[in-house]
């Protein structure tokens, strides 16, 4: 399940982690692959311990606890402190998947959901599409700065070239309360009915006995 969630952070917060980061010192973005991803990365990263990491890890941290579209979709049980990676002409990210267990600034936590929550515009550069493979096929993004999309960590995904321009971004993960994607994504999609009988029907029972039934779901497959 691929979910775009847009307007995570606002035009400003977005300026600001943009100011930050002209004055940071990037290094080797291999610092966090696995073996086999380190073989098919090449961009930069901010490090986990630099102040203006720290700043902005908080900065997207706060914003994601402000977005229901994120919280209905994912049901987060821990997030994995936001990280910031650029890429620039010539850099890419070959195929991979994701570590199924992340460690780092006192956080472990098995990767359920993966998360690019995108800084530039897709008018600041070329090339650098997500490409993510699922049944279905294969799925690009290329969303607005301050949008997010969230994408099962069991996926195959990579980055395409950059041709022109830089490519800057936050990635992190989730561990969702529910393990089950398909159990996930059926909450999701009641949850998305439940609040359109709200809109459209607000004193209708069955709001309330839907809700019953969500809760009830979410009662019996969470892991806390």
């Amino acid at each position: 399940m691929m979910i775009h969630i847009p307007n995570v952070l606002t035009a400003e917060q977005v300026a600001r982690c943009r100011e930050v980061m002209e004055k940071a010192a990037w290094v080797d973005g291999r610092v966090t692959a696995g073996h086999q991803s380190a073989k098919v990365k090449f961009n930069l990263q901010l490090p986990e311990s630099a102040p203006e990491a720290r700043e902005l890890s908080d900065m997207v941290h706060d914003a994601l606890g402000r977005s229901s579209l994120f919280m209905s979709a994912v049901l987060p049980k821990q997030v994995f402190p936001p990280l910031f990676n650029r890429y620039d002409a010539g850099m890419t990210f070959g195929a991979h998947v994701d570590n199924a267990i992340r460690a780092g600034n006192g956080a472990r936590i098995r990767t359920d959901v993966s998360s690019t929550l995108f800084i530039s515009g897709p008018e600041d550069y070329d090339g650098g599409e997500l490409v993510v493979q699922d049944t279905y096929g294969e799925h690009t993004v290329k969303l607005p700065a301050g949008d997010m999309i969230v994408y099962p960590a069991t996926s195959l995904h990579n980055v395409t070239p950059i041709t022109r321009g830089s490519r800057i971004a936050s990635f992190f993960w989730i561990q969702s309360m529910i393990r089950d994607e398909s159990k996930r994504s059926l909450l999701f999609d009641m949850d998305m009915a439940i609040i359109k009988l709200a809109r459209d029907h607000p004193e209708h029972t069955s709001n309330v006995e839907l809700t019953a039934v969500y809760h009830n779901l979410l009662r019996q497959w969470a892991e806390l």
